[in-house]
């Protein structure tokens, strides 16, 4: 009778064990540059996606981690691959990158040729669901909110936005279009035609009201993961 006891309190422990771990919180890494980087302070995009966690009741259901670095581009976030997300075990990736890959070709002759940034894009994608991660796919916003085109550098941007929006499709990749979102959203709150201060503060960088912009994007898509 108590080999039956100790048998059947085993079990119960390892049924309760089974559960909690089930239950466990999903781990959200946010992968990216200085608008990820500062995406984990006050009013930053992480912290307010932590706050509608919150107010739907779902804080016990996720944790939320910050891994942007500033002036990073596609390749910087492959050499820092292992140590800043898969080392951490993350359930889901956001991968927000982009911008610096455009933007650094003109003001600091840099910059990542169009090939490369595809190829790099694809490693650190491979590497992350490799490591047993599901990603998610945001294309860079702006560098420059004009909206009739004017922006210098929106060819650009868009053909590099246009690649993450085919590979995302091709892979069956969740995806968080930034980009075409905030070309919306100007062309209905930016009538003067404004190079910055609807969503940006400097072109580039979100302002308060872009934060939450980006916050309610990519909310949406994390929640639906299963």
């Amino acid at each position: 009778m108590t080999n039956k006891l100790i048998l059947l309190a085993l079990f119960v422990f390892a049924m309760f064990m089974m559960s909690f771990r089930y239950d466990k919180k999903k781990k959200v890494l946010f992968f990216g540059d200085s608008i990820t980087q500062a995406g984990v302070n006050p009013g930053g995009y992480i912290r307010l996606i932590d706050t509608l966690i919150q107010k739907e009741g779902l804080s016990e259901k996720y944790e939320l981690i910050g891994a942007g670095v500033s002036g990073n581009k596609i390749y910087d976030l492959f050499l820092r691959l292992e140590s800043d997300v898969l080392q951490k075990s993350p359930d889901i990736v956001l991968v927000y990158i982009g911008v610096n890959d455009v933007w650094h070709k003109m003001t600091s002759g840099t910059g990542t040729d169009y090939d490369k940034f595809g190829k790099f894009y694809d490693a650190v994608v491979k590497k992350i669901q490799a490591g047993g991660s599901k990603v998610i796919l945001c294309t860079p916003a702006a560098i420059g909110e004009r909206t009739d085109h004017s922006n210098q550098q929106d060819g650009d941007l868009n053909l590099y936005c246009n690649w993450i929006r085919k590979y995302a499709t091709d892979h069956s990749l969740a995806l968080v279009d930034l980009r075409a979102g905030l070309i919306d959203y100007n062309l209905k709150h930016n009538p003067e035609n404004s190079e910055k201060g609807i969503l940006t503060s400097d072109r580039v960088h979100l302002n308060p009201t872009g934060q939450q912009f980006v916050a309610d994007a990519m909310w949406k898509e994390i929640k639906a993961i299963k």
